[in-house]
């Protein structure tokens, strides 16, 4: 139903049917409700980019350029000093000698593919939530919603930890070699301890990188990283514990990046509880509707890197092409520090303004990081372009293995410049609480676009090493477009804010309608006044 008011300078044009209001009743009720004018108080009271589309000034630009940048900065430094962890813990895997190495590999490769993947995006179906209730200060929901996920995430290990428990079984029933399967074991194993610690440190990366908190956490970083070194040393060298001295140095250094940033939040919390608050339990439910696809959306991406390496195993010579592989994976690792950054801060930024109920500027987080995206991958381009005869000898002496890497890397940087928008795009998705179409642009780009071009080129056509990374290229170029198409074309800025404002205030004590708690939809907070609407004589 669509109602015209007059006012002295403009004539408003309001349609109430979004909010479900009964046109007679509503009729009936106008001039006496007071709870039409609060209503109307607050639209006047929302920024008035709230139903506009002007063109944002370069002072609105640059603000915005700084906000994100302050933002994803020390997430990125963060990042890459996660990875430089990673390195660390290899290096010292090497020093052990071949046998050792090759078992860590594949323990780490099995650990992410069913493991850490599957945190890291249960973890991400908080940012919507998170960031919204931040931007609409509802607290109550923020801290609540956190400890709904520490749950899940309780749960989720239990069927991990019996995965990586039967690692060795698992392995020797795919013909793993035996000893290489033993180590991967033994690394596995002590590695358990790691899933209880990711269940507090991944809500807690997005529980404060939604209210933009991320300093702190790349210092709390900082410091557990370089204690990593000096772990490693002690546990592998002089302790002589060999694989399980690395693995546990990993788990300790995690534990110390936990307990410090718990420590920042007992000190700055602010509104902070550690004892299980009250409804943790009922509203389980909606935030799995969010973390699942995103959960979906991440481990697909995740696992065709893992796929590229097996079907390298396939090529002719495939003890280069499985190290060529590897040495792509960890380049593509290093770029993607970037990018991860760049989506993750975008998607607090953008729920921050959809929760505040400023969609004009949400809208305009999300083009300002997009195009840092795509001058992003422009820069990947280039570097790849100008030192690909020289990026391969920083991983091995081997001449084969340099012409492999020298011959692939310009393609890695062309993937680069759909890997950036893409990932920022889904991060852009993520904060609208639409994971869901990540997550199936994900599986029809990688799945059926990448795999048929990565297998058709690599062996039905002869190319060989290249053809699995044009594969890769296929991939991110038909997600890259997909996404940019949903986010620029398929988002309604102004329904985005209103579905923010129903996200946030699921856990404010409103009532609703049994249909819509039965289809588990959230209510806006002028469900009491609608109620009065509809209840007028």
């Amino acid at each position: 139903m669509v109602w015209f008011f007059s006012f002295p300078t403009s004539l408003v044009l309001i349609d109430f049917s979004w909010l479900g209001i009964n046109s007679c009743s509503f009729g009936r009720s106008l001039c006496n409700s007071e709870s039409f004018f609060q209503l109307l108080t607050f639209m006047a009271e929302k920024d008035q980019d709230f139903l506009s589309h002007k063109v944002p000034s370069t002072s609105q630009v640059v603000e915005e350029l700084k906000e994100l940048w302050r933002m994803a900065l020390p997430i990125t430094a963060m990042n890459c000093l996660v990875y430089v962890r990673a390195v660390v813990s290899v290096l010292f895997l090497g020093r052990l000698g071949s046998l050792e190495l090759a078992g860590g590999a594949l323990s780490i490769g099995f650990t992410n593919i069913t493991g850490y993947s599957v945190l890291v995006g249960l973890a991400s179906g908080l940012e919507p939530v998170c960031s919204q209730a931040y931007g609409s200060k509802n607290g109550d929901l923020l801290l609540l919603s956190l400890h709904r996920m520490i749950f899940i995430l309780l749960l989720a290990i239990i069927p991990i930890s019996l995965l990586w428990v039967n690692l060795e079984p698992i392995m020797l029933f795919m013909r793993q070699d035996k000893e290489i399967t033993s180590t991967a074991a033994t690394y596995c194993l002590y590695s358990l301890p790691d899933l209880l610690t990711n269940t507090l440190l991944q809500p807690l990366r997005v529980y404060l990188r939604s209210q933009g908190v991320t300093k702190p956490q790349m210092w709390c970083t900082f410091i557990a990283v370089i204690f990593h070194v000096p772990l490693n040393i002690v546990l592998v060298v002089v302790m002589g514990m060999g694989v399980p001295g690395v693995a546990v140095a990993s788990v300790l250094t995690n534990m110390h990046m936990l307990v410090l940033m718990m420590g920042y939040l007992c000190i700055y919390g602010g509104k902070w509880e550690w004892k299980l608050m009250e409804g943790v339990f009922g509203g389980v439910g909606p935030l799995l509707k969010l973390a699942v696809p995103s959960c979906i959306g991440i481990c697909l991406e995740w696992w065709w890197y893992e796929i590229v390496t097996v079907l390298a195993g396939y090529l002719p010579n495939p003890r280069h092409a499985v190290a060529a592989t590897g040495i792509m994976i960890q380049t593509t690792s290093l770029m993607y520090t970037f990018p991860m950054a760049l989506a993750g801060c975008v998607s607090a930024r953008v729920g921050n303004e959809l929760g505040a109920g400023k969609p004009y500027k949400a809208k305009l987080a999300a083009m300002v990081a997009l195009a840092c995206a795509v001058v992003i991958g422009f820069v990947n381009v280039m570097w790849t372009v100008i030192f690909r005869e020289t990026w391969g000898g920083l991983f091995t002496k081997d001449e084969m293995l340099k012409s492999l890497v020298a011959s692939v890397l310009p393609i890695i940087g062309l993937c680069e410049l759909g890997n950036c928008p893409q990932t920022t795009g889904c991060g852009i998705l993520r904060g609208t609480a639409r994971p869901a179409v990540g997550a199936r642009i994900n599986l029809g780009s990688f799945y059926f676009v990448g795999t048929p071009v990565a297998v058709g080129l690599a062996f039905w056509l002869k190319v060989g090493f290249s053809g699995l990374w044009f594969g890769l290229l296929s991939a991110q170029a038909a997600c890259a477009v997909s996404i940019l198409y949903a986010v620029l074309c398929c988002t309604d800025w102004e329904g985005e804010s209103l579905k923010a404002k129903k996200l946030t205030s699921v856990e404010m004590g409103l009532q609703c309608t049994k249909d819509e708690e039965t289809k588990g939809l959230l209510v806006t907070t002028y469900c009491s006044d609608i109620r009065k609407f509809d209840d007028a004589p």
